[in-house]
C-alpha cells in the first residue's frame, strides 16, 4: 500500500459534500416513493433508483474531490486501493426509506490501508484503520462526523459515549437477522440474555445511525451479525473517538470489517462482549 500522506481536512470536507449530494437524491424521491423501481437483490435485499443514483452522486463528488482513494461501494463495487478507501452507503436503512420510515442515513467511511502514515505519526500503519467517518441523517438534519485523534462531532458539537458501566443501567440497539439467517443460532441466545439483563433493546433498522446514536450517547452499547463493510466503517469511528470501543466480535479483524460488531462506550464493553462471546462460534 502506499505510504503517502492522508489529508484529513481535504477527505472530511469531500465526505461531507458528498453525503450531502447523496442525501439530496435521496430526499427528492422520498415524497414519491411509490414512483421508485425497487429490485430484489435476494431475499429481504432491496435497492431502488434512489439507492443507485444517491450512489452516483457520491462517487462523482469523489471523483472530483479525492480521485486518489479507491472505492467500495454498496451498489456497483469496486475494490481497496492506494493510500485509503471509502467505504460507501448511500441508503444505510433501505427497507424503512422504501416503507416510508424517516430513518435512514448517508455512510461513508474512509479506512487508511497498512503501510499509510498518518498526519503526525512517524511511523507506518501496521493495520487498517478508519480514519474519517461522516453519517449524515438527512430527516433529523444530523451529521455526525469524525476524524482520527480528534474526536466525534455531531453538527460541530463534541460528542461522547455514555459511561454507562452495567448491563442493568444500560439500553442496547440491534439489528434483527432479515436476510442471512445461518448465525440466528449464534444471535438468539444473545438476544434472550440481553432482553433479561438490560433496560430494553432497539432495532431502529439502520447500522450507521446504531453505531452515531452511541457514540452521542443516546443507546449504551450495539451489537449486530451480518452486516456489510460500508454498513459500519463510518460508525466505527464515530464511536472511537467518541470515548468507546467498536471491535469485531471476534476479536480478530482491525474494524468490523466482516460484519460482526460489538459497540459501547468503554465503562460497558467488557460486560457487552462478557454477554455475546460466549455464544459465538469459531468462524
Amino acid at each position: 500500500m502506499s505510504s503517502s500522506l492522508i489529508d484529513f481536512g481535504i477527505a472530511l470536507d469531500a465526505g461531507i459534500k458528498a453525503a450531502h449530494a447523496g442525501a439530496s437524491v435521496l430526499q427528492a424521491y422520498s415524497h414519491r416513493r411509490s414512483d421508485l423501481i425497487i429490485d430484489h437483490k435476494a431475499r429481504n435485499d432491496l435497492v431502488s433508483q434512489a439507492d443507485k443514483e444517491a450512489e452516483q452522486a457520491i462517487l462523482e463528488a469523489f471523483a472530483e474531490l479525492t480521485p486518489q482513494f479507491g472505492i467500495v461501494a454498496e451498489e456497483t463495487g469496486g475494490k481497496p486501493e492506494g493510500a485509503a478507501t471509502w467505504y460507501i452507503d448511500p441508503l444505510d436503512g433501505t427497507t424503512n426509506y422504501l416503507h416510508g420510515i424517516p430513518h435512514y442515513a448517508v455512510s461513508l467511511g474512509l479506512i487508511a490501508h497498512a503501510g499509510t502514515v498518518l498526519p503526525q505519526a512517524t511511523e507506518p500503519l501496521t493495520r487498517d484503520t478508519p480514519v474519517v467517518a461522516i453519517v449524515y441523517d438527512p430527516n433529523r438534519e444530523e451529521l455526525f462526523t469524525a476524524v482520527a485523534g480528534t474526536g466525534a462531532w455531531l453538527n460541530g458539537q463534541r460528542i461522547a459515549c455514555s459511561k454507562t458501566n452495567a448491563l442493568a443501567d444500560s439500553l442496547l440497539a440491534t439489528g434483527f437477522p432479515f436476510r442471512d439467517f445461518s448465525f440466528e443460532d449464534q444471535y438468539m441466545p444473545i438476544f434472550d440474555t440481553a432482553i433479561h439483563s438490560t433496560r430494553g433493546l432497539r432495532r431502529n433498522g439502520a447500522a450507521a445511525l446504531d453505531l452515531a446514536w452511541v457514540a452521542c450517547g443516546r443507546v449504551d452499547g450495539y451489537f449486530e451479525m451480518g452486516l456489510a463493510p460500508w454498513d459500519v466503517a463510518a460508525g466505527a469511528l464515530l464511536v472511537r473517538e467518541a470515548h468507546g470501543r467498536a471491535e469485531d466480535m471476534y476479536g480478530k479483524d482491525p474494524w468490523p470489517i466482516n460484519g460482526y460488531v460489538v459497540a459501547s462506550g468503554n465503562g460497558l464493553f467488557a460486560a457487552l462482549s462478557a454477554m455475546i462471546s460466549p455464544h459465538l462460534k469459531p468462524r
